[in-house]
């Protein structure tokens, strides 16, 4: 997959059509600074937008191959261009981490996209550990990455809100006592 072809591309549409939007998943964690291999992009886009993608991602020879209310996956034939997976925000959380999002330099500084802040990003990863728990051998990885890079900075308490909405308090105190170290 052409991720910097297929990116530029899409942000330029979403721009064009007024598609809130930001990235998600393993491309999110690398423009946060933790590598990650991936094999497709992720957005969060809000729901009310969803035409609107449903008509640039077509226009780019997009098929969509899932629908539900929650989340969109899109694939092109061609395999240069990949697989492009859509999380539908339209519950008041989701809502906020889209107005949180920050528009980050990605490419050497060559595109700017809207990523998560990092709290979401672990947020998303811990809601994905309690909604599978095969996903943890993936996901506590990253979010134990993105608590060591960014443990500075983090901001424990909206991290310990997203541990607590899935019931995972005790994997939060876990983690929390290895990065956090309250001066």
């Amino acid at each position: 997959m052409d991720f910097k072809r297929i990116l530029k591309q899409l942000l330029a549409s979403f721009g064009e059509q007024h598609i809130r939007y930001a990235l998600i998943g393993g491309f999110a964690l690398g423009a946060r600074g933790i590598p990650r291999s991936t094999v497709d992009i992720d957005f969060l886009i809000h729901h009310d937008d969803l035409q609107k993608v449903q008509a640039v991602m077509t226009s780019m020879g997009y098929e969509c191959r899932y629908q539900t209310e929650n989340v969109s996956q899109y694939v092109s034939p061609l395999k240069i261009f990949g697989e492009v997976d859509f999380l539908h925000a339209f519950r008041k959380i989701s809502m906020l981490m889209l107005q949180r999002a920050d528009e980050i330099k990605i490419f050497e500084g060559s595109l700017t996209a809207r990523v998560l802040k990092v709290e979401d990003l672990i947020g998303l990863k811990v809601q994905a550990m309690a909604n599978d728990s095969t996903r943890t051998s993936v996901d506590l990885p990253d979010i134990e990455m993105l608590m060591d890079r960014y443990r500075e900075e983090l901001d424990w308490n909206t991290v310990q809100e997203y541990f607590a909405l899935f019931e995972q308090q005790e994997l939060f105190s876990t983690l929390k006592g290895k990065y956090h170290h309250a001066e």
